[in-house]
Formats: structure tokens, C-alpha cells, sequence
């Protein structure tokens, strides 16, 4: 392959939230990372050139959003997931959290309610929360070693008269690719209900082998009239520092009164880097692309063999998309802190806890795989030998 993902990069005091606030997230520096969703990898070369040419100009000031930036968002969107977007419906935010949020602000009150599906990205609990919104949960269903969504306990929200739903498509924590038939029956709850639909689809590009991302905005023109679909390059070409969104809205109104929301808080700039790291990702970005999916994969292969061998007590939910793994620990009997202190302490891990994404995570652990496979195998090692010190701990 042209990129050598195997290489080790040290990314200590570089201000990197995932290796430099170890001490202030997990009590101690004294773990492995794998925990925020962002990779060890560097990005592709045509990205850094191009930043680095920028960087060289020496000047920089007020950025303008050039019509080359939402000519490749709809290019990308064409090319990678055969739907056709006006450049005239895309926002440009700084990131989908932010974007999500002012969708909350701008088409609902306080104390509304917003519904949400949990176990889910645990961010969107508090942008809800932080607006003075009310969270209705339609909690998914583990079936079959995998999640469905409930759509008969759905249907009974909508008596509360929610105006938004939150999705996540593909779904974050567990990596779920949902189906056409699952996106229609959703879209067709919210259209009937009035509920305005805001999908989170940031890993969307991150989809593995036997699997198919479907866009919401792929669903006809009811479903687009009642939809604010968020993407970003930040996941897909490990750009979150650059804190660049692409929000598509088609429904003029809507993205009209989206756009005077956003001025209303002083929200309309882009950052400089992000537009271009945004244009050029979405430009040239294929090739890459590509061979991280399969860097991925084989990362994913090995973390569920090495399970399966050396640790049947841990399961895992296989992904179909994003580099994020969702590890069933409840088999070692403990409570989530419990459990939370014992891989920090004794195996000297750092990853998500289940809990913070919400009802059904408990005993769960969220891993992120996007990292060298070397130091995969040392996680994973260092975790097998906690879990073995307890049954000599038995004995």
C-alpha cells in the first residue's frame, strides 16, 4: 500500500486531547489510549501539501467560504454515495455537535422534547440538556448479537409531541449500519408527526466490506423537505482538529431560518484550515480512504480472533462501519465503576465507558481500533492479563 499505517507516531505534547488529557480523564497518564474518536494515522499527503503550501503564504486572515469548498462536498457525496446535492444546500459549521445543537435552538423551545436512541454518542445527551430541552429514548434492541431499532415503542413517543429526532447513521457506539427499509420507516414516523429529523452521519464514509450506507437524502423528496443531514471530514480523514462541518439542508426554509439562528449566536465563521482541509479531503482524499478501510479491517480481524482465543470472557460487537468497537464485559461480573477502575488500574487502558452513551451500556466499553496494530495487541495483552490475575485471584 502507498501509506504505511503500521507506523508508530508520538503524539505526546502535540495538545492532543487523546494522548495529553489522560491525566485529567482517566486520574493517571499511565495508560494506553483508545478511547476519543480520532486515529493514529496521518492524514493523506495531497492534505498535508496543500495545508503546508497554505501555512507557507504566511498570511491569514478572514477566511471565505469559495464555491470550490461546496463543489466537492457535492462531488464527494456524488462520487461515494450516488446522491445528488445542490452546493446551495450545504452549511458550513464548526463541527456536528455545534451543528446539531443549533438545529435544537432554531426548531424547538425550551422544555420540548427531543427523542434519542441510546446506547448513543454520549455528546448529544448534553446538547439537548444544555438547551433546556426534555429527552424522550427510544432505547434500541440488542437482537441477535446486534442492534435493531424498536419502532412499535417509537410510535408511542410521539404522543408527548417531540419536534426533533436525533439519529445516528452509521450508529455510534456500536458501528450499525442501518438499513433503507430501517431509515424509511423513521422518516416516515417523523414526517407524520411533524418532528423535524437530524441525522448525525459523520462515520458514513467508514464502511466495511458486505455492508451499504444509505442517505437519508437518498429517500426522496418528503423525507429531504424534513432533514438536517450532518458530515464532516473530521472522522473520515482524521481532520477534528480542524473543526469543519458540512450540514446539508435542502428544505429552503429550513435552512434559511438555520442560517439567521447561527448569526443570532454569532456562529458564521469557518476556520481558515478546516475549508481548505474540507475541499482538498473531499478532492483527492479516495486513494486514502480506501487503504485505512482496509488497515481497519485487519485491525478489526485481529482484535476478534485475539478475543476469541485469549479472551472468550470479553465479547464484541463486530462493526460494519467507523473504527470503534463495542466490548461486552458484563461477564466479568462487575459494576460499571468497578469495571471502569479495573482497566484503568490493572490493565492500564483508557477507554469509553459504556454508561455515557446511555441507557444499555452497562458493561459495555467502547475501543477505538483506529491505531497502529501493534498497539492494539498491547491493549489487548495488557487487558488479558488483568482478566487473568483475576482468576488467580480465585484460586
Amino acid at each position: 500500500m502507498k501509506y504505511q499505517f503500521d507506523q508508530i507516531i508520538n503524539r505526546r505534547n502535540t495538545d492532543c486531547a487523546k494522548w495529553d488529557a489522560l491525566e485529567e480523564v482517566f486520574g493517571t497518564k499511565d495508560v494506553l489510549p483508545f478511547w476519543v474518536a480520532d486515529m493514529d494515522f496521518p492524514v493523506a499527503e495531497e492534505i498535508k501539501e496543500a495545508l503546508q503550501k497554505r501555512v507557507e503564504h504566511g498570511i491569514f486572515g478572514y477566511p471565505n467560504e469559495s464555491e470550490k469548498v461546496f463543489q466537492a462536498v457535492a462531488g464527494w457525496m456524488k462520487r461515494r454515495n450516488h446522491v445528488e446535492i445542490k452546493p446551495e444546500w450545504i452549511v458550513l459549521t464548526a463541527g456536528v455537535v455545534p451543528a446539531v445543537q443549533y438545529a435544537i435552538q432554531a426548531f424547538s423551545k425550551p422544555n420540548d422534547f427531543v427523542i434519542l436512541q441510546p446506547p448513543i454518542y454520549h455528546s448529544f445527551f448534553g446538547a439537548t440538556r444544555a438547551t433546556g430541552r426534555q429527552i424522550l429514548e427510544n432505547p434500541l434492541k440488542l437482537e441477535n448479537g446486534q442492534y435493531e431499532m424498536d419502532f412499535a415503542q417509537l410510535e408511542t413517543l410521539a404522543a408527548q409531541k417531540p419536534k426533533i429526532m436525533i439519529l445516528c447513521n452509521p450508529q455510534n457506539p456500536s458501528g450499525r449500519v442501518w438499513s433503507k427499509e430501517d431509515l424509511s420507516k423513521v422518516s416516515d414516523f417523523c414526517n407524520r408527526n411533524g418532528i423535524l429529523l437530524v441525522s448525525d452521519d459523520i462515520h458514513s464514509d467508514l464502511i466495511y466490506k458486505g455492508y451499504q450506507y444509505t442517505p437519508a437524502l437518498s429517500l426522496g423528496e418528503e423525507t429531504r423537505d424534513n432533514l438536517i443531514a450532518c458530515y464532516a471530514v473530521s472522522k473520515t480523514f482524521n481532520l477534528a482538529g480542524l473543526n469543519t462541518s458540512a450540514i446539508i439542508i435542502p428544505n429552503e426554509k429550513l435552512r434559511t431560518e438555520y442560517k439567521a439562528f447561527m448569526r443570532s449566536v454569532g456562529a458564521g465563521e469557518i476556520n481558515l484550515f478546516g475549508l481548505l482541509g474540507t475541499e482538498v479531503a473531499y478532492t483527492c482524499g479516495d486513494e486514502w480512504l480506501e487503504e485505512v478501510l482496509t488497515y481497519l479491517e485487519g485491525n478489526l480481524d485481529y482484535m476478534e480472533a485475539f478475543l476469541k482465543e485469549n479472551l472468550p470472557q470479553v465479547k464484541m460487537m463486530r462493526p460494519e462501519s467507523t473504527y470503534m468497537t463495542w466490548l461486552d464485559f458484563s461477564a466479568l461480573g462487575m459494576e460499571q465503576k468497578e469495571l471502569e477502575q479495573f482497566l484503568i488500574q490493572k490493565a492500564k487502558v483508557g477507554l469509553n465507558s459504556g454508561t455515557t452513551f446511555g441507557r444499555g451500556g452497562e458493561g459495555y466499553m467502547r475501543f477505538n481500533f483506529g491505531t497502529p496494530r501493534a498497539l492494539i495487541k498491547e491493549g489487548l495483552e495488557r487487558i488479558k492479563a488483568a482478566v487473568d490475575g483475576l482468576s488467580e485471584q480465585k484460586k
